[in-house]
C-alpha cells in the first residue's frame, strides 16, 4: 500500500512539472508580444514552467511563392481576407507538434481547443477564462485585415470569441487578453491563489471592494476609519458591503 502511494504521489509529481499548459499563437505578426507575454507575472508563469508560449508565423505555411497569406473576397469588397489554406496547414502543423511534444511525457486528459478571434463571435467572460483554463493546450488563430475566410470559422475552429463590441485591427491583442486570464487562474501562477477567489468577477454580479494602502492620509484624501481599526469582523462587514 504505502509501495503504491509512493509510485502514485512521483506520478502526480512528474506529471505536475510536465503537463504543462502551452499556448498557440497563430499570427502574421510573431514577435508582436513579445514584451508584454515575457514580463510580470505571464514571464514568471514561463519561466516556472507552468506555461509554454509559441508563435507560429503563418507565413510560413502558404503555398504562395511570394508568401502571400491573403486575398480580395469573393463577391467584392474592401480590404482583404485572410485565406483558409495556410491558416489549414498552420494549425495541422501545430497538432502534430502537440502530438509529437505530448509523446515524450505523460499526458493526463489532455485536451485541445481551437479559437479564432472575431468580431462576430461570443463575448469573452470571466466565465470563459475558467472554462479555458480547463484545456491543456489552446490554438489562438489571430485574424487580420477584413477577416479571415468563414471556411475556417465552420471547419477548423472550435470557437470564434470577441473581447468586446469594437473592432481592432487583428486578433493579437485578443490573444494576449485569454493568455493573461487564463494563465492567472492555473495553480501556482499567482504568489497567493486564494486572491482570484476573492476578485472582481469571481462569482456572478460580484465586483471586489474598494482596496487603500499607506499613507492613511494623502492630499486631504482619507482612508476608511474602519480598515485602520483592525476589527476584523467589522473589516468584513464593509468590504461585503462595498
Amino acid at each position: 500500500m504505502q509501495k503504491g502511494w509512493r509510485m502514485l504521489a512521483f506520478f502526480d509529481l512528474f506529471c505536475y512539472y510536465e503537463c504543462i499548459m502551452q499556448f498557440h499563437i497563430v499570427t502574421i505578426f510573431p514577435r508582436i508580444l513579445d514584451s508584454y507575454l515575457s514580463e510580470s507575472i505571464i514571464g514568471r508563469a514561463q519561466k516556472s514552467r507552468i506555461i509554454e508560449i509559441f508563435t507560429h508565423n503563418l507565413r510560413d505555411y502558404t503555398t504562395d511563392k511570394h508568401g502571400k497569406i491573403d486575398d480580395t473576397p469573393y463577391g467584392g469588397g474592401a480590404g482583404m481576407v485572410l485565406q483558409v489554406q495556410p491558416i489549414y496547414a498552420c494549425v495541422e502543423a501545430v497538432k502534430k507538434l502537440i502530438a509529437k511534444k505530448s509523446k515524450k511525457t505523460i499526458v493526463i486528459g489532455s485536451k485541445t481547443r481551437i479559437i479564432l478571434f472575431s468580431a462576430k463571435g461570443k463575448k469573452y467572460t470571466q466565465r470563459s477564462a475558467e472554462r479555458l483554463a480547463k484545456y491543456d493546450k489552446l490554438i489562438l488563430i489571430c485574424g487580420r485585415y477584413e477577416g479571415v475566410d468563414e471556411r475556417v470559422a465552420q471547419s477548423i475552429a472550435d470557437e470564434e470569441i470577441s473581447i468586446g463590441d469594437y473592432v481592432l485591427t487583428g486578433g493579437e491583442l485578443p490573444a494576449m487578453v485569454v493568455i493573461d486570464s487564463v494563465t492567472r487562474l492555473l495553480p501556482g501562477v499567482l504568489g497567493n491563489d486564494a486572491s482570484s477567489k476573492y476578485e472582481s468577477h469571481s462569482r456572478k454580479n460580484y465586483k471586489e471592494h474598494p482596496q487603500y494602502s499607506k499613507p492613511a492620509s494623502f492630499n486631504g484624501w482619507e482612508v476608511p476609519a474602519v480598515l485602520l481599526g483592525g476589527n476584523h469582523g467589522e473589516i468584513g462587514k464593509w468590504r461585503e458591503k462595498n
